[in-house]
This record gives structure tokens, sequence and C-alpha cells, in this order.
């Protein structure tokens, strides 16, 4: 009795520890949790105190006082600060499960196919001090690819694009496994960094992390307009030449030019995917295309750019955002036919 009612209690979960968004899936219920990879730091008498996780320390980037920070503790797809991803991975358990008690269950989180063995070791014992019995990591790419809907236990070759927020995951599945996978540390925060180096270089024009996400989400493009200059919107930051604040007007065509370094190693990345895929699997993929995955894949044109550069049809996911926790989430429900693609940690 008390083993039936401790299962009911500690319902195991599947993670997407993301750079930018922490997503989590929950057995029986879906996704159940999707917010910033943020956590608000106060510093008392040299004691690290969290303040807030998520959405609320997002709200506090760039505009704490001198003794809080908002930091993200994972960098390019992996922990950066084991200290404070424990204690997120830690809220966002109880967060779910609406409990400091008994919130004990098996975990599936999603790694970069690049990560260390050190970093996957991080990442697992992180997860075990914040209350998981057992700990199951899935590469992301792998991960995206059953979250899309692809079989990846037939012999088929599929190609899929993962852009996070920290990393870019270019892999080739077939019969359960990757025949091919490789990380370039570019995504969406490389490409923020862009806009933000872009706007200070032309403009004159300093802005933050949240307005330059903005103008990606709202003008972003990875083409130029055909003609003229496209969309335009309106951004504030504080003027470098006269220190004061000030409003000008971005558009499309400036967008495009700021991202198309970041944009132009995704395409090589896939390029060189491409040359290492055996031709085999080469004739699948041309048969079915290229499957755009993970925030990245929402950029307009992006996968106009793509399907120019390789001359292959590209598919963006029905559910990009989504698609590696619930590809985590499916490993987690069939867990007892989806062990070749699963390691315990």
């Amino acid at each position: 009795m008390f083993s039936r009612l401790f299962g009911r209690i500690s319902s195991d979960m599947a993670i997407d520890l993301g750079t930018a968004n922490t997503l989590v899936y929950v057995q029986g219920r879906g996704i159940v949790l999707n917010e910033p990879s943020v956590v608000a730091i106060a510093n008392v008498k040299n004691k690290k105190i969290v303040l807030s996780v998520g959405a609320d320390a997002k709200q506090m980037l760039g505009k704490t006082p001198a003794n809080i920070t908002a930091i993200r503790p994972l960098r390019n797809g992996v922990i950066s600060d084991f200290h404070i991803a424990e204690e997120m991975i830690k809220h966002f358990i109880q967060k779910v499960h609406n409990r400091k008690m008994f919130a004990n269950p098996r975990v599936v989180i999603c790694v970069p196919s690049s990560a260390t063995e050190i970093e996957r070791r991080a990442i697992q014992e992180s997860a075990e001090r914040a209350g998981a019995r057992a700990v199951y990591l899935i590469e992301e790419p792998m991960a995206a690819a059953l979250g899309a809907g692809i079989s990846v236990t037939e012999p088929k070759g599929s190609m899929v694009v993962d852009i996070g927020g920290g990393t870019t995951e270019v892999a080739v599945t077939s019969l359960g496994g990757l025949v091919y996978a490789r990380s370039i540390r570019v995504g969406g925060d490389i490409m923020d960094e862009n806009i933000i180096s872009y706007v200070r270089r032309t403009c004159s024009l300093l802005i933050g992390e949240a307005t330059a996400e903005r103008i990606k989400i709202e003008i972003g493009t990875a083409i130029k307009p055909a003609s003229g200059i496209g969309k335009v919107i309106k951004i504030r930051g504080r003027d470098m030449v006269e220190g004061v604040p000030k409003e000008i007007e971005i558009n499309e065509k400036q967008v495009a030019e700021a991202l198309s370094e970041p944009i132009t190693a995704m395409i090589e990345a896939v390029q060189e995917a491409l040359e290492h895929t055996p031709p085999e699997l080469s004739a699948d993929i041309v048969d079915h295309g290229i499957l755009l995955t993970g925030g990245g894949a929402l950029l307009n044109n992006l996968d106009k750019l793509l399907h120019q550069a390789t001359g292959l049809p590209v598919i963006v996911a029905k559910d990009p955002l989504n698609c590696v926790v619930l590809g985590a989430g499916k490993c987690l429900e069939e867990m007892h036919t989806m062990q070749d693609v699963l390691a315990e940690a």
C-alpha cells in the first residue's frame, strides 16, 4: 500500500535543462513547466542565498542592486555553476510536485551530444542532490527527433538540426543511435550577443539582453529583405555619446546583417554533417529532408536559407520549442522499449 502511494507521490519526470529555458515533462501529465533557466542570488554576509528562480528571476536580469545577481547557471548547454544549477533543479522539482517532501522521481535529462564525461557527471550529480532517485541521460538531437515524431529505431537515416539557446546540435540518426553528431556553441544567446554588438557598433546605442531578444523574435530574419529595409521596430537603450536614454529604429535588413555570422556557422555545420554521412543514409535524407527543431528554428527564413545552401528539403518541426522535452518524455513513458537511447548516469 505504501509503495503504491509513494509511486503516485513521486511522479517521474523528463527535464530539458536548456541554456535559455528549462522545460519539465511529468509522466502521465505532459509538459507542466517552462521557465527561464535563471536564478537570482543575494549575497548576505558572504553567503549566497537564492531569492527567486525562473520567470521572476529573469525579470531581474540587468536590473539588480549590487548585492543581488541574476545569473544563468548553464552555458552552452552544460552546467557552469554546479551549486546554483542544483538549487534551480531542486526548485523546479518541488514546484512541479507542489511539495517539499517525498519528491524523489526518476529523471530523464537531455544533454548536448558534445558534453564530456565530466559535464555529464555534473548534470547527474546535480539532479541526484536535488532529489532524483535515478538519473538517465539522453542526447538532445535524439530527444528532438523523437519529439518530432521520427522513428529513430528504424534502419533509416534522419537529419536533425536542433538550435537551442547555447548550442546547435546537428545529428544523423538511424537504428536508435547517432550515426553522426556535432555540437557547435552557437545558438540563440550568440544571436542576441551579435545583435547587441551590431547596435553598439553601428548605432552607438547600448542595449540589454531582453531588448536584443525582442529584436530577434519580432524582426529577426536569416535573409535580407529582397527590396528595401523590411519591417521596422523602435528600441530603447543608452546613447554611448551623450550617456542618456535614447530611442531609435532598427529594421530587418540590419538584423539580418547582425545575424549573418552565427547563421553561417550553423549552415557550415550542416554541410559538414552531410559530407560525413554514409551514402545509404544520405539517400534517406534526400527523400525526407532536414528537420529543424529548437527555438532557433522559428527564425524567419532560416529554413529557406538552409534549403538554398544544401538543395535539400528543410522542414520546421510542428512544435520546435518543445521537441526535446517531448522526446525525453516519450522515453520516460516507454522506458522499457527505449533502453537503447537512454543511459543510466
